[in-house]
């Protein structure tokens, strides 16, 4: 039998934070889950026309302190831009700091609210490098 990718978890502490955050990657709600008895919600956002690789943020009512603490170890969600510089600039007018900037025109990290890193790869051959990029450090880690 074929494995089929389905989707991609993340627990989420701030549902509303992490959704404004996704937007701002222009990821969009395409279903969403409220479970009374188990006291979660399931939102699957997704980039336009891209509905069937979703992004599934978790978020427990009543918080996450009582999980195991391995329950949070995961590694990046990678996202293919159209113009990484245009896309960092965005995030940062919005207050998202870029943890890794697109000095090499191809590769960039930033962090969500639940401090999910986020790998934004440049679509096709890689941009020029150009400023305020090359300049720029590394702020943390990703």
């Amino acid at each position: 039998m074929p494995l089929r990718y389905l989707h991609t978890m993340v627990r989420v502490k701030d549902l509303e934070a992490s959704m404004k955050f996704y937007g701002l990657l222009g990821l969009k709600e395409t279903r969403r889950t409220d479970s009374e008895k188990g006291r979660f919600t399931l939102i699957f956002m997704a980039a336009e026309g891209q509905e069937e690789c979703p992004v599934e943020l978790t978020y427990n009512w009543d918080g996450d302190d009582g999980l195991p603490s391995d329950s949070r170890h995961f590694g990046h969600l990678a996202y293919r831009v159209d113009n990484i510089y245009e896309m960092c600039q965005h995030l940062m007018d919005n207050g998202v700091t870029i943890n890794r900037p697109p000095r090499d025109g191809h590769m960039a990290f930033v962090r969500s609210p639940d401090n999910i890193s986020i790998e934004l790869l440049q679509a096709g051959d890689s941009l020029p490098p150009q400023e305020p990029w090359v300049s720029m450090e590394n702020t943390g880690h990703w």
